[in-house]
């Protein structure tokens, strides 16, 4: 299987390739790696994603190129993927898509839009491909999101206390299993995506992100900024709940600077990065969580993750993905590959404890390769667990 994932940085379209059987009778779903390929959007492509996100304004002209763009994009990467990492025997690809808008009222989500047309994918691989993800959980009344809840549950299930799985995105999202009560999980707001935009900015386009936090390592937190954004109403809403760029676009952040005057670059860079420590760890503690294994691009600055330790309960460990087997910058992509598999086998890849949805879903929709589409018998119940890496012995 091979999963392919874009998230809300917008930057790059990744994909890992798995290994996928299930043990146990059916209870367990063992996935062995076999590797990530990464392909950075070209420039004019991501120009024109960027443009086209909102609040900007957008042309339906605009968005049919931008599906077929981002769909040659992901599937360039599938050929090579099944190509370099399962030797020209992928069984299915699994496609997130590009995420340009999700749309969201008063905690409710109505709709969700994701680009990269899936026929350009079986096309040029000759495989079925499953997208479209998002809908039908939404359809069921859910937020459509976070879809890796599952995958993520059923990772934590085999770990002792009360562990939580973080990704830090563009937007930044946990799963938690709390010592008491149900799963739960959300976004808790902005990851990279407020520093992304104001490191562009500040550069003038030169500099897509803080590479390493270095400039807000250089910098201090500015306090009244810190409130200001603090006071956004998301952080305060119930869970299940989601948000994107929607909200946590630049406007949201020039709206935050209006009259506080003149801000050293490094200052508000170090705000930012204080600002998404800040909201992770204030929506973890309620949970009572003791460990945090954390996953996504954030994970590569060393001022964030040392902000959130800070941040966080001095008894709560933090620990990459990696320590489980899944890297940090490929997990996404090997939760996609999970749910296709699971949408290929008849079984839910929602879990409606996490993301609101009145009960279980087969998610996704099929687009045949260039062979007959032939599905497997459906296993008599969705596995519970999943363990990562070749079986013992």
């Amino acid at each position: 299987m091979i999963g392919l994932m874009s998230g809300t940085s917008c930057d790059a379209v990744d994909a890992a390739a798995a290994r996928l059987t299930l043990e146990d009778g059916g209870e367990t779903l063992r996935l062995v790696p076999l590797g990530m390929v990464s392909a950075p959007y070209e420039d004019t492509l991501r120009a024109a994603l960027a443009a086209a996100l909102p609040p900007a304004p957008t042309a339906l002209a605009d968005v049919c190129r931008l599906d077929t763009l981002i769909g040659r994009a992901f599937a360039q990467l599938a050929a090579r993927a099944d190509r370099e990492l399962c030797g020209g025997r992928a069984a299915l690809i699994a496609s997130h898509g590009q995420t340009v808008y999700h749309w969201s009222t008063g905690g409710r989500v109505h709709g969700t839009l994701q680009l990269g047309r899936p026929a350009w994918i079986a096309e040029a691989t000759g495989r079925p491909v499953v997208s479209d993800f998002r809908p039908r959980d939404i359809a069921a009344g859910g937020q459509g999101a976070p879809l890796v809840s599952l995958i993520d549950l059923m990772l934590l299930r085999s770990r002792p206390g009360a562990p939580a799985a973080l990704n830090i995105g563009g937007i930044a999202n946990v799963t938690a299993l709390p010592p008491a009560g149900p799963p739960a999980a959300f976004d808790t707001g902005p990851g990279n995506a407020l520093l992304d935009a104001a490191v562009r900015e500040l550069t003038a386009g030169r500099l897509g992100y803080d590479e390493d936090g270095a400039l807000a390592g250089a910098g201090r937190v500015h306090e009244p900024l810190l409130r200001r954004l603090l006071a956004e109403p998301y952080y305060r809403l119930p869970a299940p709940k989601t948000t994107g760029k929607e909200l946590f676009h630049p406007g949201h952040l020039h709206a935050a600077l209006d009259g506080l005057g003149p801000l050293a670059p490094q200052d508000l860079l170090a705000t930012l990065t204080r600002l998404t420590a800040r909201t992770i760890a204030d929506a973890l503690r309620p949970l009572r969580v003791t460990e945090v294994i954390a996953s996504g691009g954030g994970t590569r600055n060393a001022v964030l993750m040392r902000m959130l330790r800070e941040e966080l309960p001095p008894d709560t460990a933090l620990l990459d993905s990696g320590a489980l087997g899944l890297p940090a910058a490929a997990k996404e992509a090997y939760a996609f590959a999970v749910l296709g598999f699971l949408t290929l086998h008849g079984l839910p890849g929602n879990a409606p404890a996490c993301t609101g949805a009145r009960g279980p879903r087969v998610l996704g929709s099929l687009t045949p390769g260039l062979r007959p589409l032939r599905l497997p018998p459906a296993p008599s119940r969705p596995p519970l667990r999943l363990a990562v890496g070749p079986p013992p012995g």
